[in-house]
């Protein structure tokens, strides 16, 4: 048996689907499709069924690739929960009407009841499932109100043999039938909710929301580094790196690949480039911190509400860009990491809007792990190293995206988004939620880690990096000014950038050559998992168009970074 949870976004359906669901969850890409939808179980007249939440949709005429998804869905689902916005009731019964017409069973959950009474709104629940004619459960998800009631309802769930002619004029007698609405004065919550969106005061706000999100990410990545991933390395792991390093003999291909070279008879896990030391150290000790930390604060910004606030704000400067306020998301989550920032740009709605939000962001959104490891590499100079770094990608992401909205033929439509009132965020949602990213990260992460640091040893060890670094020399050396050993970093940014950064760390680079090859590994082409990811959603065409852009790019601004910047 198949439940399918349908509802428009921002309704509070996953936390639904949270509350009916164990831990055990699995994101899969749709069939035929690069959009994500999520599946669990629950227990369900005492036998494990599947429970499916679906993308949010408005209506079951899709406006978007995501909400086509969520359409085919329909057709396979056994029973339909239908989860409802009770503070807006009126927009919510859109889609409704259009599941009752499926002639699936359905049953409706009238979830943020508690946001619905502290607005001033009463809903007679008892006749609006006369009118309906299937079951109505009020629910909170976030406390768990209604949760009981709503699975012990479930038999309940009927076909439904309400009939209609004109959907908006029958939606406004049922509202009018069942819905009042007393006068009262706006909450803090919602004053503040104002102030986000205007300018005047949103700007601010934004700013100090996005300070305050980067500070914490720093203080929990660090913090975990520093007293718990580093002590466990130093003390736990590299003394076995160092028995297992005399039982090799010290040297040799295979102490090579293993455990990498010994710096002052120690393991250096930044600098030894071994599997077992850098490839494990890389991943877990350096990047896993910031990851877990980024997409906590991403988690609760997104969960609070502040998100769809923020894609308001920045529409008009967005719009400069070619892409309207929705644009920041992929911006954001590719923060974290380019690939879900990849996937997130199909809620643009154009092909040329993702072709801009794709290629901006591959070229100057660096992912967490290239930052945290940017940061190590770059950070001891403070703001002299960290800001020309990022100062400089800033300046390539605004100028480029301007250049591409000129270039481009076509035009970037208006914002189309709900904004929902702040709420604060359902803890165990949140933590499932980081985890399944968390889980993902290290998936994706780990094998290539250790591909790309088993690469580079068998590459130096057989001198094609050396020969690779003399054919390259009249760029890498003449127009960038970096040493031919960087050439390793460049062929390894493919496979991982962050370990391509943690390359440079023992070839004794310069400030000036820091920052340079720091921002070259950013822009000069995304890692191989950004590549698939980003030829699945812009087709070969338009991904062979956007390396270009990059190679050119990357030329252009190691060669002029080479002449500004101080000798």
């Amino acid at each position: 048996m198949r439940i399918l949870l349908m509802g428009s976004p921002n309704v509070g359906k996953s936390v639904i689907f949270t509350r009916l669901t164990g831990v055990n969850v699995i994101t899969s890409n749709y069939p035929g499709t690069t959009v994500e939808y999520t599946k669990g179980t629950m227990r369900y007249r005492g036998e494990p069924v599947e429970v499916v939440d679906a993308p949010g949709t408005y209506s079951l005429d899709p406006t978007s690739r995501a909400e086509e998804v969520a359409v085919a869905m329909v057709e396979n689902a056994d029973l339909i929960i239908n989860v409802v916005d009770a503070t807006n009731l009126e927009r919510s019964l859109n889609l409704t009407l259009d599941l009752i017409r499926t002639g699936k069973p359905l049953i409706i959950a009238l979830n943020l009841w508690d946001e619905a009474k502290h607005k001033g709104i009463k809903i007679d629940v008892k006749q609006l499932e006369e009118i309906l004619d299937v079951p109505c459960v009020p629910t909170c998800a976030v406390t768990g109100e209604g949760i009981k009631e709503l699975v012990s309802r479930l038999d309940e769930a009927r076909p439904s043999e309400f009939t209609y002619q004109d959907k908006w004029e029958t939606i406004g007698q049922i509202v009018s039938q069942v819905q009042q609405v007393t006068h009262r004065h706006h909450t803090i919550w919602e004053r503040l909710a104002d102030a986000s969106v205007r300018p005047f005061t949103g700007i601010p706000i934004a700013l100090i929301v996005l300070y305050l999100s980067f500070r914490l990410i720093r203080l929990i990545g660090e913090s975990l580094i520093s007293f718990v991933f580093d002590p466990l390395f130093e003390r736990l792991w590299a003394p076995l790196m160092l028995k297992l390093s005399a039982l090799l003999g010290g040297s040799g291909l295979l102490h090579g690949i293993l455990i990498g070279e010994l710096i002052d008879g120690k393991i250096e896990f930044m600098e030894s480039m071994g599997l077992l030391t850098t490839g494990l150290y890389v991943p877990f000790a350096a990047v896993l911190p910031y990851i877990f930390a980024f997409y906590l604060v991403l988690s609760l910004l997104e969960d609070s509400g502040y998100l769809p606030r923020l894609a308001v704000l920045m529409d008009t400067f967005m719009h400069r860009l070619g892409l309207h306020g929705l644009g920041i998301i992929p911006m954001l989550l590719g923060l974290g990491c380019n690939v879900p920032g990849s996937l997130s740009t199909r809620i643009l709605e154009t092909r040329r809007e993702r072709f801009i939000a794709a290629t901006i962001m591959a070229i100057a959104v660096p992912c967490m792990a290239q930052i945290a490891m940017i940061v190590g590499l770059v950070g001891k100079y403070g703001a002299k190293g960290l800001g020309t770094v990022f100062g400089t990608l800033f300046i390539i992401w605004v100028g480029l995206g301007a250049l591409l909205n000129r270039i481009l033929k076509g035009e970037s439509p208006e914002i189309f988004v709900d904004i929902p009132p702040y709420r604060v965020p359902y803890m165990k949602a949140v933590a499932k939620k980081v985890w399944m990213r968390v889980k993902w990260f290290l998936k994706e992460a780990v094998p290539f880690v250790l591909l790309g640091v088993f690469i580079v040893n068998v590459l130096y060890t057989l001198g094609i990096i050396q020969l690779m670094g003399r054919l390259a020399a009249p760029i890498v050396t003449g127009l960038f000014g970096l040493p031919k050993e960087t050439v390793g970093a460049l062929l390894i940014g493919f496979l991982r950038k962050d370990v391509a950064v943690g390359m440079l760390v023992p070839l004794g680079l310069t400030l000036r050559q820091l920052i340079i090859a720091s921002v070259i590994l950013a822009i000069y082409f995304p890692c191989v998992a950004t590549f698939t990811t980003l030829a699945r959603e812009l087709g070969l065409k338009d991904m062979l168009k956007s390396v270009a852009i990059m190679i050119t790019l990357t030329i252009i601004v190691g060669t002029l970074l080479n002449l500004i910047l101080p000798r």
